[in-house]
């Protein structure tokens, strides 16, 4: 059966970006203020187009059919892009392709899972498999099923310069990049990941353009605006009805036609909006609207940790946006498992272990964040633990490192298997890298694909950002940091899927299906309770952690000792569900915990 969600087009009276195929052919629209006159180039001809007073031009193509191409040209002659192109001919710099939007579906009755129960693997598509497409990538989607993982969080596939990249310089927001594959191969993917009970969530960058590709300055300069930048040049104005409606309708039309279950909104602190409801408002209003009927979550990413995105309403209900990515949680982990205090790491490296139990009981060790952060006193904004997507580490803090490091690479083991037991097993969301869930340790690049002065940038650039994961190592310089624009950096950031066979990646695989595992039996069900979770952190010395949850009248409770020595823990009342027995056991002492070890607990009435 074919289907079209009708969901994703603009909202009643409003002007939609894109080309609609109807009954009398297919009509183009572009937004193109800066323009006078505007002609459409398609099916071999050149049309002069129809211009409104607010700028739209517009125009029906009688003979338009799916799979031509098409391109805008402006007054000075140039052919460009369509800014919500759902295809491209070839490159960003290209001709457009009319894209069919239906598709059959396999998994029809879909409608998403409850966000409770995720437990997330982000990917990217090109580095995800040796050969780096949507097909591909839905063959392994069977191992990530039976790891227990429930949710795929996907790194941007909107279109961007070049075959190779992050994504987050994506120009055409509408059309998956082709070096992955066509719009229909990416919804298989999604479809296949439905059959296996696996939501996804499509990571979209709704802050700025990428460098190269983007033509929009050329004939609607009124889209940004000039008085405030972004670390990626002119910030986007949110104040112009076409500017937001493009966005509004990306999200209904990635979520709408895709059957996404969800978006991951890239650094919003960088959205700048004054309007009377802000962008982020408008678009969560409209997203749950268009979908009440389906389980859809949005989730962002928040340098303020402000508080007031993740508020629920009095009967615990999200208001705005599901959960939020917590670096807080990953830079105090991260300095015990490492021992890195410089650069983003350095707000958290004086009294850690206070800042991580302020971590594990409320998610933001800096709610609200100023500059400079400070730990907040007295009462805070009560926020359920699934309002906070947790991780040890993440595209950005492996890729960013100066050679791309994956913790284990960088920790004991022991350490590495006690932080993904708090990770796994602790309330709030957790969230792995690919390859984390076998032990994967092949590097993950920053890596693009510019020449020229663009490259150039780009590369000098690499030694900046690495500054803030961890720096240059004593006895490297910026000459040995490899070089993002090299076709080998890219291929050197896949993963190497011989490795899960290995005897590491057996022994890492079997620990983490266990830890998700017992996830799913004991930690979701708490979750699911009503009402709020009261979090405690108990009085214990550096090095132990001692925190209860408490669901209701049901309890769950970490013990740990992050040591070298056995610490005085508080006593747990529970039954154990997971013990990992640390160094020292035969010197356990009084009241004393082993160095190494973790130990979760609940109400022994819930041991199955």
């Amino acid at each position: 059966m074919h289907q079209v969600s009708k969901a994703g087009s603009a909202a009643q009276g409003q002007k939609s970006w894109g080309p609609k195929i109807g009954a009398n052919g297919v009509d183009f629209r572009i937004w193109a203020p800066g323009q006078k006159n505007m002609t459409l180039r398609s099916c071999g001809k050149d049309r002069l187009m129809n211009r409104s007073a607010d700028g739209w031009f517009e125009l029906t193509v009688a003979e338009a059919k799916v799979g031509d191409a098409y391109a805008f040209v402006l007054g000075d002659g140039s052919a460009v892009p369509d800014p919500a192109s759902r295809a491209q001919a070839g490159d960003v710099h290209g001709p457009s392709l009319i894209v069919e939007p239906s598709y059959q579906w396999v998994n029809d009755a879909w409608k998403g899972r409850p966000w409770e129960e995720a437990v997330i693997s982000e990917i990217h598509v090109g580095a995800f498999t040796g050969e780096g497409t949507f097909k591909a990538a839905a063959e392994k989607l069977g191992h990530l099923a039976e790891m227990g993982c429930t949710a795929i969080e996907v790194m941007p596939v909107a279109q961007f310069s070049g075959t190779r990249g992050w994504g987050y310089d994506g120009v055409l927001h509408y059309g998956p990049h082709s070096a992955y594959g066509t719009p229909a191969d990416f919804k298989a993917f999604i479809d296949a990941a439905h059959g296996h009970g696996l939501m996804v969530l499509l990571d979209v960058v709704y802050n700025h353009f990428g460098p190269d590709g983007n033509y929009l300055h050329g004939y609607a300069p009124e889209f940004f605006r000039f008085d405030r930048d972004t670390p990626w040049g002119a910030a986007i104005d949110f104040g112009q009805e076409p500017v937001r409606r493009y966005f509004v309708d990306n999200a209904l039309y990635w979520i709408g036609e895709f059957r996404l279950d969800g978006l991951r909104l890239d650094a919003v602190e960088q959205i700048y909006d004054t309007s009377k409801q802000h962008i982020l408002k408008q678009l969560s209003a409209e997203v749950g609207n268009a979908f009440a009927d389906r389980a859809v979550h949005l989730v962002v990413e928040d340098q303020r940790n402000l508080v007031s995105l993740l508020e629920r309403d009095g009967g615990g209900r999200v208001k705005t946006f599901t959960a939020e990515w917590n670096d807080d949680f990953h830079h105090v982990t991260h300095i015990i498992a490492t021992g890195e205090t410089d650069g983003h790491y350095r707000p958290f490296a004086s009294d850690l272990w206070e800042k991580t139990r302020l971590a594990m009981q409320h998610g933001f060790v800096f709610p609200d964040r100023g500059n400079p952060p400070e730990v907040p006193k007295g009462e805070r904004v009560y926020l359920p633990p699934q309002a906070f997507i947790n991780f040890l580490q993440n595209h950005d803090q492996v890729g960013n490192r100066a050679f791309g490091e994956r913790l284990v690479s960088l920790a004991r083991p022991d350490i590495v298997e006690m932080m993904a037991a708090i990770l796994i097993l602790s309330p709030q969301v957790p969230f792995l890298f690919m390859g984390e869930e076998y032990g994967e340790t092949q590097p993950f690049h920053f890596f693009s694909d510019y020449d020229g002065e663009l490259g150039e940038i780009v590369r000098k650039g690499r030694a900046a950002e690495a500054v803030g994961f961890g720096g240059l190592k004593e006895g490297k310089t910026p000459d040995d940091l490899p070089d993002p624009n090299a076709v080998s950096t890219f291929a050197h950031s896949k993963l190497q899927w011989q490795r899960l066979d290995s005897d590491e990646g057996i022994r890492w695989k079997t620990y983490v299906r266990e830890l998700i595992g017992l996830r799913h039996s004991y930690v979701v069900p708490l979750l699911k309770k009503p009402g709020r979770v009261a979090s405690t952190a108990l009085e214990s010395v550096d090095g132990a952690l001692a925190i209860d949850w408490t669901f209701g009248t049901s309890k769950l409770e970490l013990r740990a000792n992050l040591a070298d020595t056995p610490l005085a823990v508080p006593a747990f009342d529970g039954a154990a569900i997971f013990n990992r027995l640390g160094r020292n056991v035969d010197q356990p002492g009084d009241g004393k915990l082993a160095s190494g070890s973790v130990v979760f607990a609940i109400d022994p009435r819930l041991v199955k």
